[in-house]
């Protein structure tokens, strides 16, 4: 069944793909994308540019972010034995959102990158929630420190954007914190890629590791697995994949926890089949978050952390009215 599921997403995926590209403003027929995607030569340049340097990028990279945090979200699931959690329960997101915001802010974008400031501040957040609750047994006293410190790095990037008012700084700030692909292009990728598809491939590697802490330590223990070093092994790997997905588009919530949950009542928890799936579903579902974005109030285009969040909010909301019950 699994196979069969996930024959279908790589179909649904590529057709999203191709049809998120169809969307915009300058009407593009299918039969002017293949022209432009197999005879390049042949297509009007116009097309060319807006196919090859606008919107495939763009449709491209939101697939990737959102294959990255479904399967961050995915293996951040299987780690706190909790379909609630979502990549970033660890605080990243505050980092990263402070990390840019205090590169722009700062005026030293020429010496450190924007994305390379959310990148570290998304890792250091990570680091100082992990030594605030390594003692403890029990994720929840990681989850709980990843609150905290997500709370105060959000309350930092508040201040910089108080103090930004009136400044032409304070628009890219708030990119930032809502999220948004309008600056996508071929590097961020390639970038992005290069960390995705060698995770996904040591992710599912591991995916047998990954259940067996389903059986509490002892029980992971028992069939041969150390759950300390594989937990610390996954957060690096979730962390990174957040972190650099943050690093390229701004902070997008909910993906990471609706896409690997749909994926799970329909696969159940075996994580062989359920971490490809949910980078497939979370990569369909950014792409059409995406092109609502852009399109649903044309030629203003919403942050896509806006759509994502109309999604997940009431998705949210359902996870925990299913669990009380």
């Amino acid at each position: 069944m699994s196979l069969r599921v996930l024959l279908v997403l790589v179909l649904v995926a590529a057709g999203s793909v191709f049809g998120a590209i169809l969307l915009g403003p300058a009407k593009i027929r299918p039969g002017d994308l293949f022209s432009a995607l197999f005879h390049p030569d042949e297509a009007p340049r116009a097309q060319r540019l807006i196919l090859w340097e606008m919107r495939f990028p763009r449709a491209a990279l939101a697939f990737t972010v959102g294959a990255a945090l479904s399967l961050s979200g995915g293996v951040m699931q299987g780690i706190f034995h909790n379909p609630l959690a979502s990549p970033y329960v660890l605080g990243v997101a505050g980092g990263a959102a402070a990390g840019a915001a205090a590169v722009i802010a700062l005026g030293i974008r020429e010496t450190v990158p924007v994305p390379l400031g959310a990148f570290l501040g998304a890792l250091g957040a990570v680091a100082l929630v992990y030594q605030l609750g390594k003692r403890a047994r029990a994720g929840t006293a990681l989850i709980l420190a990843g609150v905290a410190v997500g709370s105060l790095l959000s309350a930092v990037t508040s201040f910089i954007i108080f103090v930004s008012a009136g400044d032409k700084r304070l628009v890219e700030i708030v990119f930032w914190t809502m999220g948004s692909f309008v600056r996508a292009d071929w590097p961020r990728v390639w970038l992005l890629g290069a960390v995705v598809g060698p995770s996904l491939v040591i992710l599912w590697g591991l995916a047998r590791r990954i259940n067996a802490l389903a059986l509490g330590d002892e029980g992971a223990q028992y069939v041969g697995v150390d759950p300390v070093r594989l937990r610390r092994f996954l957060l690096l790997i979730t962390t990174s994949l957040t972190a650099a997905s943050v690093s390229v588009c701004g902070t997008v919530g909910f993906v990471g926890l609706v896409a690997p949950h749909l994926v799970r009542l329909v696969l159940g928890p075996d994580h062989r089949g359920l971490l490809p799936a949910a980078a497939l579903c979370g990569g369909i579902l950014l792409v059409w978050a995406d092109a609502l974005a852009r399109t649903v109030l044309a030629p203003v285009e919403l942050p896509v952390g806006v759509i994502t969040a109309f999604i997940g909010g009431p998705f949210f909301l359902w996870l925990l009215w299913r669990r009380q019950r």
